[in-house]
């Protein structure tokens, strides 16, 4: 489970998060949505414990015996292009590893390998692990990232804008494969989406963010155009589940 506590957020003078209380539970897959400048990533990178806050507190639940591990996917996929999609994969579990194998891939242990290959296979790519990263198309290349996340055990992803540079299909691909994590790892989700209608097809719930506060929070059916009027001063979150 991930829990956000009264976040917030400033640049400066400008109040970009209001005191954002969140709580989202394993198994599911939470699409955040609103317009621009609205505080979308800056809640995601918060969480993920990228961006400095000047309130609130942020708190991990993986359940009883479970690591506590976030794992965040960007829209930038950073693959370094002329390794394997092995590789790739692989470095998702540097943190719990000695320094000495950053040094070169052919130092990642045989075990790292073979649960990197698992993630590959869960992700639909296994067959393409030898290849270099650079020869994989776009929407490939973000389920890599995926499987890099899975490499790292998390009980949390975040996907900030991770289909913002794909095409359709490949957004539908990389969006279901989200969701499944969710509902058959157990893993909590969230994801920051400009699209609408990709969130209602994939995502278990909506919450909709508006001037850094949360207006909109309930199913994924629930309409979402007040998010995209002009507002000065949103009301507190209207709950519709």
């Amino acid at each position: 489970m991930l829990a956000l506590a009264g976040i917030t957020v400033r640049y400066g003078e400008r109040e970009v998060l209001r005191g954002v209380d969140l709580t989202v539970p394993r198994g599911q897959f939470l699409a955040v949505l609103g317009a621009n400048g609205c505080g979308k990533s800056t809640l995601l990178r918060a969480a993920a414990g990228l961006q400095p806050m000047a309130e609130g507190e942020v708190t991990l639940d993986g359940g009883a015996g479970d690591p506590l591990v976030l794992a965040m996917v960007f829209q930038q996929i950073h693959l370094v292009a002329r390794r394997t999609v092995l590789d790739n994969v692989c470095a998702g579990a540097l943190g719990r590893l000695p320094l000495r194998h950053s040094l070169h891939p052919r130092l990642f242990p045989r075990d790292l390998r073979e649960e990197a290959m698992a993630c590959l296979d869960r992700v639909g790519l296994a067959d393409r692990a030898h290849d270099r990263a650079d020869r994989l198309s776009g929407g490939q290349q973000q389920r890599v990232a995926v499987a890099r996340a899975l490499c790292q055990r998390p009980s949390v992803i975040l996907a900030d804008e991770p289909v913002a540079a794909l095409d359709p299909a490949a957004s539908e691909q990389v969006l279901a494969l989200l969701a499944e994590l969710a509902h058959d790892e157990g893993l909590a989700v969230v994801a920051v989406l400009h699209q609408p209608s990709l969130a209602a097809r994939h995502a278990d719930r909506i919450v909709g963010l508006h001037g850094g506060r949360i207006l909109l929070d309930g199913p994924p059916d629930q309409d979402v155009d007040i998010l995209y009027q002009p507002q000065t001063r949103p009301e507190p979150a209207k709950s519709l589940s």
